[in-house]
């Protein structure tokens, strides 16, 4: 079976364990993965995340010491904090507007929809909110991970750093919660490893005929 491009990117996208040390990332390739990251379908079209890019290096240094001096983090040329958005849903009228002008939703459908995604989300109340936060967050931070690699960037997706400790490094919203941390670079070549078992389809996939 031919391997389509995408396909390629897919199979060839790995977890890089280290960076090639001292590559700058400019601005506009990361300007350019997260335009296209925006793509990344969402519950009612929310948009849940939000991303902290850093590239100072005294900051990564900071974040490499407050997580526990991986040197994967030290040898980034970014570091990305993913954060969910909990409140997402009360931004439902603002994100819905463009519709109602374009005059693809009528005054009261577009009532109708912002009324029902702010209910829905009310009604299931803050834990929901939460769960629901880190699932489309995550949506958006594998489609960077993968946008990332067709431009010709690495990456890793970590667990945050939390709490007291996140906030001394940057300023988390309210409202937000940490999803991941995601390091981006240049993967040094002697640092990957063979890929990991992978089960077959048939450990892990149901069908219901």
């Amino acid at each position: 079976m031919e391997v389509s491009e995408f396909q390629s990117v897919l199979i060839d996208r790995r977890s890089a364990n280290r960076f090639v040390e001292h590559v700058e990332i400019p601005r506009h390739e990361l300007e350019e993965i997260f335009a296209l990251t925006k793509y990344t379908p969402t519950a009612y079209n929310l948009q849940h995340a939000h991303f902290v890019a850093v590239t100072d290096r005294g900051l990564i240094e900071r974040i490499y010491e407050a997580a526990y001096k991986q040197y994967k983090i030290r040898t980034a040329s970014a570091v990305i904090f993913v954060l969910g958005n909990t409140k997402a849903h009360l931004n439902a009228a603002e994100l819905n507007e463009g519709l109602k002008t374009l005059g693809l939703l009528s005054e009261q459908e577009y009532t109708t929809v912002v009324d029902n995604t702010i209910s829905f989300y009310e009604s299931r109340g803050e834990d929901f909110q939460r769960e629901d936060a880190v699932r489309n967050a995550s949506l958006s931070a594998m489609n960077l991970m993968l946008i990332a690699k067709d431009k010709g960037w690495d990456t890793c997706p970590m667990h945050s750093i939390e709490g007291e400790a996140l906030q001394a490094l940057i300023e988390v919203p309210e409202g937000f919660i940490p999803v991941m941390m995601i390091t981006i670079g240049k993967a040094a070549p002697d640092s990957m490893r063979p890929r990991g078992y992978r089960k077959p389809t048939g450990e892990y996939v149901t069908y219901i005929d």
